[in-house]
């Protein structure tokens, strides 16, 4: 088996950053009337800028594939060819259309040469899973190197079209203001852009990080649907897909709009991700003393103190001065947040070798977690 390297960190965020006053006019008002629930939503979730691949007259300037392909052309230099590349791993959960996959999508962009492609479906976790992916490739030695993403276009999917017939009872909002973290809080959150990582078999660059191991975890077998698009929620919990409504009801029932059952969240993420993150790090016996860069991926600074506090609870307290994250300059990017995240840090200066880095990312979708251990070289 082969050592693992993430030898170069990339990553793309569409023209430039959009502030929380600007957010409305990007995405459209519902109704005609400005969101109640924006308001509430950004005083919790605490993000000041995020980026849209929209431009300032409306018309939309990259896709997904296009974001991807511009991240991972930033790669390129003396030591990476275009036709160097020997496996492309794409993630994201939210690809341009249903096929061909997001992966053949960038590749087809790239235009670099025969090479092999992977495209894991999911949510946040996906671009963990690419990950994965590569690092298995490179660690079995089928190949030498891979380069993995992360990426996300979900301002098309957040435009107040698509919210149209689930907002309609807005007003609601000031009677139950919990429903504006189930029907609204969503687009107030997440954001654009692509993050790279080139794995590679030998320890190249200023500082390489060695990926020491990955792990995942599913709590499907106990959790019903959480975060769910193409599909609607029974009231059994059942998850009734696209596919078996009549094309009329598709824009009617918003099916395609991005949904979360907050109370379900906020039961299950924290206590389901700490026990998860416990598994993990006991299974390669690691100790929370041991992290000096724990990087979670959250949705919202809302979630940060309980997870903390879950984290007292069930004794894996990871100390707050060891904790990083990007959230409020570049909103929440699901499978591209860790990369993007990771190319921070990894720019930062801070680093020194030895150090140990937690990746952490939840996935709400259905309770997925995957994690991941780096050592800097």
């Amino acid at each position: 088996m082969k050592e693992v390297y993430i030898t170069k960190i990339s990553k793309f965020l569409p023209n430039r950053p959009i502030s929380n006053d600007e957010m409305e006019e990007k995405l459209g008002i519902i109704d005609g009337k400005s969101s109640k629930g924006r308001r509430i939503v950004l005083r919790n979730n605490q993000i000041k800028t995020r980026y849209y691949a929209i431009d300032d007259n409306g018309n939309n300037t990259h896709n997904n594939a296009q974001l991807t392909k511009e991240a991972v052309e930033k790669l390129y230099d003396d030591n990476l060819k275009p036709n160097e590349i020997e496996l492309l791993s794409c993630g994201t959960s939210s690809p341009d259309q249903i096929l061909p996959s997001h992966a053949a999508m960038v590749h087809g962009f790239l235009k670099n040469g025969n090479t092999e492609i992977n495209s894991p479906s999911g949510a946040c976790c996906s671009g963990m899973n690419a990950l994965k992916y590569g690092f298995l490739a490179v660690k079995s030695g089928q190949t030498k190197n891979a380069v993995c993403t992360g990426s996300e276009r979900t301002s098309s999917w957040m435009k107040s079209d698509t919210f149209e017939e689930e907002l309609k009872y807005l007003n609601t909002l000031e009677e139950n203001p919990i429903l504006a973290f189930n029907k609204d809080f969503l687009r107030w959150m997440l954001s654009d852009g692509a993050g790279a990582f080139l794995l590679e078999n030998e320890p190249k660059g200023d500082l390489p990080l060695k990926i020491e191991w990955m792990e995942g975890y599913s709590y499907a077998h106990e959790l019903e649907a959480c975060m769910y698009a193409g599909a609607d929620k029974l009231e059994s919990g059942f998850l009734k897909p696209w596919s078996e409504y009549p094309s009329d009801q598709w824009s009617k029932k918003s099916l395609f709009a991005m949904k979360q059952d907050v109370k379900l969240l906020g039961e299950n993420i924290l206590v389901k991700g700490v026990d998860s993150l416990k598994m993990a790090i006991e299974k390669h016996g690691v100790k929370p003393e041991d992290i000096d860069y724990y990087l979670p991926h959250i949705s919202s600074y809302y979630f940060k103190e309980k997870l903390y506090q879950e984290m007292i609870n069930q004794n894996v307290e990871i100390p707050w001065e060891n904790w990083f994250m990007n959230l409020s300059k570049v909103g929440n990017v699901g499978a591209a947040s860790i990369y993007i995240m990771l190319e921070e840090l990894a720019s930062s200066g801070k680093l020194k070798k030895g150090n140990k880095i937690l990746l952490s990312v939840p996935e709400s979708a259905r309770f997925a977690y995957a994690y991941a251990l780096l050592t800097v070289c």
